[in-house]
C-alpha cells in the first residue's frame, strides 16, 4: 500500500479501534434486556420454537439491512430497496402465472430485474454523481409505481408450487427454517466483503473522505456502484423469500422495509455519515428490532409500540455511546 493510501486509511483504522464493540456492546446489552423483559411478560416467548420464529420472520428485513450496511458505510443511502422488493415479488408471480414460466426461471428473472434496478441506481449515483438520497427517493417511487401498474394495484398472485413455498415455510430437520440458512450465508458474505476485502476497506475510505480515497487511488465510482448493485440484488432475493414465506405476491410487498432496515443498520452502530460500521452490529440491530416486534405481539401489547420503542432504542443506544465516549476522552 502506498504512503498516501496508508495516510487516507489511518483515520478509519483509528475510528474502528475506538468504536470496536463499543456501540455494538450497548446494543447487545439492550437486546439482552429485551429478552429478559419479554421472557417475563410474553406468552411462550422463551422457547426454542419462538427463537426460530423471530429469525424466520426477520429474514427479509435482515437481508436488506445487511445489504445496506456497505452502502451506508460508503456515505450513501438506498431508499428504494423496499419498493424494489414489491416490484420483484410482482414480477416473480406475473412471470410464473401469466407468462407460464417455471417458478425457478421466474424467480431468476426477478433477480435479474433487481440487478438492472441496482445498475440504474449505480449509474445515477456513482457515474453521474447525483445525490443518493434524491436518486433512490425517485427510484423508490418508480419501482413501487411499476409494481402497482403491473397489478392495477389489486392483483395478487398465489397458489405457488409446494417446492417453492418450502423456501419460505419449510424447516430443515423439522427445526431450522430454510431461509435462516440464506440469512446466515448473507451475513457471512457481507461480513467478509466489508471486513476482509479491499472493496470493504475502499468503501470505508470513501465514506470517511471520498476525495482523499480518490487521491489514494481508490476506484470510487466502481466501488460505490458495486455496493448499490449488491443492495438491489439482495432486495430481489428478499422478495423471492418473502413470496415463498407468505405464499402470495402483491404490489405492497416490502412496504416500509427500507426504513426498518436502515434503523437496524444505524442502531447497530453504522454511522449515517459513512466511514464506520460493522456487519455484526447490523445483525444485533436486526435482532433487537425483530425481538421487539415479536415480544410485543406475544405480550398482547399494541403493535404501534414497535415504532415508538424502536426509535427509543435507537436514540438511547446513541446517547449511551456518546456519554461513554465523552467520558473516555475527558
Amino acid at each position: 500500500m502506498s504512503t498516501t493510501a496508508a495516510a487516507a486509511l489511518g483515520p478509519i483504522r483509528r475510528a474502528r479501534a475506538l468504536g470496536s464493540w463499543g456501540h455494538e456492546g450497548v446494543v447487545l446489552a439492550l437486546w439482552l434486556v429485551e429478552l429478559a423483559v419479554f421472557a417475563a411478560i410474553g406468552h411462550n416467548f422463551a422457547t426454542a420454537g419462538n427463537a426460530f420464529e423471530i429469525l424466520r420472520t426477520s429474514t427479509e428485513v435482515g437481508l436488506l439491512a445487511l445489504a445496506l450496511t456497505p452502502v451506508i458505510v460508503s456515505g450513501g443511502i438506498d431508499l428504494s430497496v423496499g419498493s424494489l422488493m414489491g416490484l420483484c415479488a410482482v414480477l416473480c408471480g406475473l412471470l410464473w402465472r401469466d407468462a407460464g414460466l417455471p417458478i425457478g426461471v421466474a424467480a431468476a428473472l426477478a433477480l435479474l430485474a433487481a440487478g438492472l434496478a441496482g445498475a440504474l441506481n449505480a449509474l445515477l449515483v456513482a457515474r453521474l454523481g447525483l445525490a443518493p438520497l434524491i436518486v433512490t427517493l425517485g427510484t423508490y417511487s418508480l419501482f413501487r409505481g411499476l409494481a402497482k401498474g403491473l397489478t392495477a394495484g389489486v392483483e395478487t398472485y398465489a397458489d405457488f408450487p409446494a417446492g417453492f413455498l418450502f423456501l419460505g415455510q419449510g424447516y430443515l430437520g423439522g427445526v431450522v427454517p430454510v431461509q435462516l440458512t440464506v440469512l446466515a450465508a448473507a451475513a457471512l458474505g457481507f461480513g467478509l466483503l466489508l471486513h476482509r476485502t479491499a472493496t470493504g476497506r475502499s468503501l470505508q475510505a470513501i465514506g470517511f473522505a471520498s476525495e482523499a480515497a480518490r487521491h489514494a487511488g481508490v476506484p470510487v465510482a466502481r466501488t460505490t456502484a458495486t455496493a448499490y448493485v449488491f443492495a438491489s440484488l439482495t432486495a430481489g432475493l428478499a422478495a423471492v423469500l418473502y413470496v415463498a414465506r407468505v405464499g402470495q405476491a402483491k404490489a405492497d410487498a416490502g412496504t416500509s422495509y427500507e426504513l426498518m432496515a436502515i434503523t437496524a443498520v444505524v442502531l447497530g452502530g453504522t454511522s449515517i455519515f459513512g466511514g464506520r460500521g460493522t456487519v455484526y452490529g447490523t445483525v444485533l440491530g436486526v435482532l433487537a428490532i425483530a425481538t421487539l416486534q415479536n415480544g410485543l405481539r406475544l405480550a398482547d401489547l399494541p403493535v404501534e409500540l414497535t415504532g415508538i420503542l424502536a426509535g427509543a432504542l435507537l436514540v438511547g443506544s446513541i446517547a449511551v455511546r456518546r456519554l461513554f465516549s465523552g467520558r473516555s476522552h475527558s
